[in-house]
């Protein structure tokens, strides 16, 4: 039976194309912005481990950037040692040099007081940030000894962990005046096995230019020479401590980025959309739309056809 009043097929058409316009407008929105779920309403499950750990992923950056300072901080700290080590290594020479009989030890002295002041100057200007871990003030109100770089954020069922790597800088620090009371590697009261002297390898100290050959006069040179060394061993302990810290720092940094570039696959896989898969569709639905605007087309005017019978 034919209505005129109620077109059916017109009806079920009129539904066929809408649901087609839908979809169409869904896999447009897709290919437009290239994301598969776009907010909670797509997917709220999947929305929300993708936007956790895209935020997740925030904070890892900021972790990269604090590992790059902490290493440029660090290496600043051990070039640092390591140009004061070589400092001792020459003042050790020359006190070995100055133990043979009859040198000019003022000449000596000379070259000595150089470098005193060229390791005193080293220490002060291993700065970064505005930060010098080489020459500090143990004394001082806000004085920290454990210096931290963040190394980590880890999320787990228990919550946030933010984890450190951690540089004690009581072991390193070559300048101290620990309000008159040196206690630095270089400044530091030392004694020599004859006890003759003390304080030999601070920045005012190591006078052998008065030395003469005599017993006493050697025993003190021996001292100095002695306490020197002992200066040296330390500088290269210090030297390893940072090396091993500035070594945890970059490979730290190094697994943080592979992180990072994890994290973003992840995230990549859960609300990225199949470019090609999208693009076929597209075309299906574009193609499905056409031919069900057809059929509306062809069930609205079926209705004309009843016009027929009465001529």
């Amino acid at each position: 039976m034919t209505s005129i009043l109620t077109n059916t097929a017109a009806m079920v058409a009129l539904q066929t194309l809408t649901d087609i316009n839908m979809s169409l407008n869904e896999t447009n929105n897709r290919v437009s912005t290239g994301l598969r779920i776009r907010e909670a309403a797509d997917s709220s499950a999947y929305w929300a481990i993708a936007t956790t750990t895209a935020s997740d992923n925030g904070a890892l950056g900021t972790v990269r950037d604090a590992l790059a300072i902490g290493k440029a901080t660090f290496d600043v700290m051990y070039n640092g040692l390591e140009a004061v080590r070589e400092n001792l290594q020459s003042m050790k020479e020359l006190l070995v040099a100055a133990r043979q009989p009859g040198v000019d030890r003022a000449n000596i002295q000379t070259q000595i007081s150089g470098i005193i002041t060229d390791m005193q100057n080293k220490a002060g200007a291993s700065v970064i940030n505005e930060q010098n871990f080489l020459s500090v003030d143990s004394s001082a109100a806000d004085y920290n000894n454990l210096k931290d770089v963040v190394a980590s954020f880890e999320r787990s069922a228990a919550g946030i962990n933010i984890s450190m790597v951690t540089l004690d800088i009581d072991n390193i620090k070559l300048i101290d005046p620990a309000g008159g009371t040196e206690d630095g590697i270089l400044d530091i009261d030392r004694t020599g096995t004859n006890s003759t002297t003390a304080s030999v390898v601070s920045l005012t100290g190591t006078t052998i230019s008065s030395l003469t050959d005599s017993t006493a006069d050697l025993d003190d040179l021996d001292d100095y020479i002695e306490i020197v060394d002992g200066a040296l061993i330390d500088v290269i302990s210090a030297a390893n401590e940072v090396g091993v810290v500035l070594s945890r720092v970059e490979s730290q940094e190094r697994f943080v980025s592979l992180l990072v570039d994890a994290n973003e696959r992840a995230v990549g896989s859960l609300i990225d959309a199949d470019m090609e898969e999208e693009s076929t569709k597209l075309r299906a639905l574009q193609t499905q739309q056409q031919l069900s605007v057809q059929s509306l087309s062809i069930a609205n005017t079926s209705a004309q056809t009843i016009l027929s019978l009465f001529n």
